[in-house]
């Protein structure tokens, strides 16, 4: 394989192409707007399927994309929708540099911003039960395995694509295929993409370096894949390529994403924005 190439190949294709080339596995909605109400519509959607037959919904979720945890909350307010059979294992969370998770206060924490975009604002009686909400942290790193297997498995892994193509903070190394829940360090792709997406005026040299993820393992293993690729605005079109390499991409450590093609059920839905070709192609 020569990535190069490949690359090169896969942003001269239309839309179109794009769409008929991946044979099922891609859908290509309107807008970003479009693309959170559909992750939330799913979300909901599911839970309400299950709360009927009387079974549990096993998630992996993530906190990026955001856009839909406000939808969400809405959705089950309105159509009253129980959580309470829910177990919510979310992808991954940052680390100070010693390797402990940041504290909830922490402007980038991710179990801090689900409080505030979601959580907070579910009734009483509809919310999940605080034990099955389930954070990476160094705490519970190596328990992680156990405890999904202990609930049943992973019905629906719903994520989003990184910059260097990884899923959850599974980045680029060999055998990532493979890895388990553990402390990472983030490379600097990401860590300078988030620190241009998250509103610290660009401020690498405090950036968090660590992180505590799921595996590809988890991921893999769920039932159903269904990943959310965006640009985030229309200047910013980082996310074209690991689009395109996630749905037509040959799989290799180096985009751990191309991985989940492999995958029975799995599926990626994007925006128009996001779709399209970038202005130059190198």
């Amino acid at each position: 394989m020569n990535r190069r190439e490949e690359v090169r190949k896969l942003l001269g294709m239309s839309v179109e192409e794009l769409i008929k080339e991946s044979r099922g596995r891609l859908e290509v909605l309107p807008t970003l707007d479009d693309l959170h109400n559909h992750l939330a519509e799913s979300i909901a959607n599911e839970i309400e399927e299950n709360n009927k037959k009387g079974r549990p919904t096993r998630l992996i979720l993530p906190v990026g994309p955001t856009g839909q945890y406000p939808i969400l909350k809405d959705l089950i307010r309105e159509r009253k929708i129980s959580l309470k059979n829910c177990y919510f294992f979310f992808m991954d969370e940052y680390c100070d540099d010693n390797g402990y998770a940041l504290p909830k206060d922490h402007p980038l924490s991710f179990k801090g911003t689900m409080d505030k975009l979601f959580f907070k604002h579910i009734d009483p009686e509809l919310n999940i039960p605080e034990n099955q909400v389930i954070f990476p942290d160094h705490l519970n790193i190596q328990k992680l395995r156990e405890k999904i297997a202990e609930v049943g498995g992973i019905d629906t892994c719903y994520g989003g694509i990184g910059i260097h193509g990884h899923v959850a903070f599974n980045e680029p190394e060999d055998n990532i295929k493979n890895s388990e829940p553990r402390l990472v360090y983030l490379n600097a792709y990401t860590i300078t993409i988030n620190a241009i997406r998250d509103e610290v005026g660009g401020n690498l040299i405090n950036f968090p370096r660590k992180a505590v993820t799921l595996g590809m393992r988890q991921i893999m293993s769920a039932r159903r894949i269904r990943l959310y690729c965006r640009n985030d605005v229309p200047t910013l079109d980082w996310a074209n390529t690991v689009l395109r390499l996630a749905v037509l991409g040959e799989p290799g450590d180096d985009y751990p994403v191309t991985y989940l093609r492999e995958h029975r059920d799995y599926k990626v839905i994007t925006d128009q924005n996001t779709a399209k070709k970038p202005r130059y192609i190198l």
